[in-house]
């Protein structure tokens, strides 16, 4: 005998208990992506033809979060497979984060931390010389879901707010026409653009050295979009006061990597949208549309919105009875 046909859904994160009942009654969890119907994806994992080539039942994969950028779109696109993501789920988590590692870098609590459990004697209230955020000036490189959030945040701080994002007029945001025109005049670059051909490294050498001498660089959208070698020589020589970072071109980084021994660098490791309420965000959006998508749903979230008309019909595998 046999139940009713249940899709095999394949998880690159092992999907939390809590979730499980999502699943009841209409997927399974599949051992192998080659056996399944869709995907819940992370970050890691490289989605592209060959995977695909091995996975001939699938129909949609969906990131728990906003990027996709190790999914090949336009190779699913050619399989006539769904892109999804969950663009809503990271943003306020992700936005908080950024203002904590702005906080964490310009009062210097890395080093804060190591002189107060080092016992060493020092003047520490002349010595400490920590920057106050209200009357500074934020550059958000891209103005998205989460860096309208942040922008909100500085701005309740005191802080003046400008944007250089290519695809954003006006607003109700102070806009600039050109990267080169935002870094001269910032006193923190906060980096909320996606992974693209076109911006990785974005901020290179020579876009470090236009920034204020003593500004701060922030990185929370993805690592590949600073120069790291670039990125060290500017905190070695002195032109910048630190940077905090939540992502690397390899993650996760080698333990002795440089910028991670460093006291003007803080940085976490991809955390920043890893709050109990954004993961649950995350999850329960990225579960959600994969299963639209087999039940023959439109998604909310659709990378790929061309692709919708070309979709196979459901399928499902039937699972036997216990």
């Amino acid at each position: 005998m046999y139940d009713q046909p249940l899709f095999r859904i394949w998880f690159e994160r092992a999907i939390p208990s809590r979730y499980a009942p999502m699943l009841e009654g209409v997927a399974t969890v599949a051992p192998d992506p080659s056996e399944a119907d869709g995907i819940v994806a992370g970050s890691r994992v490289p989605y592209n033809a060959d995977f695909f080539q091995k996975a001939p039942a699938l129909q949609v994969v969906s990131r728990t979060g906003i990027g996709y950028d190790n999914i090949r779109v336009p190779d699913a696109t050619a399989r006539r497979i769904a892109v999804c993501n969950a663009p809503d789920g990271p943003s306020i988590s992700t936005a908080e984060h950024t203002i904590a590692l702005i906080f964490a870098v310009t009062k210097k609590l890395k080093q804060c931390a190591r002189d107060l459990s080092s016992g060493e004697k020092q003047d520490v209230f002349n010595n400490f010389q920590g920057v106050e955020l209200a009357g500074k000036t934020l550059g958000l490189v891209g103005y998205g879901r989460i860096a309208r959030h942040v922008a909100s945040i500085a701005t309740a701080i005191g802080m003046r707010v400008i944007v250089y994002d290519p695809l954003v007029q006006g607003d109700q945001a102070e806009c600039v026409a050109s990267l080169d025109d935002l870094l001269p005049v910032v006193d923190i670059v906060s980096i909320h653009a996606p992974l693209t051909d076109e911006t990785k490294h974005l901020i290179n050498a020579e876009k470090l050295k236009s920034m204020k001498r003593g500004a701060v660089l922030i990185n929370c959208a993805r690592g590949g979009i600073v120069d790291e070698t670039a990125l060290l020589e500017s905190l070695e020589s002195g032109h910048l006061l630190g940077a905090g970072l939540d992502v690397f071109e390899k993650e996760p980084p080698s333990p002795d990597h440089p910028l991670l021994k460093r006291l003007d660098v803080v940085a976490t490791p991809h955390i920043a949208s890893a709050t109990d309420s954004g993961k649950d965000r995350l999850w329960t959006t990225a579960i959600s549309q994969v299963l639209q998508v087999l039940r023959g749903e439109r998604p909310s979230h659709m990378v790929n919105p061309e692709v919708w008309d070309q979709m196979k019909p459901p399928s499902a595998h039937r699972i036997p009875h216990a």
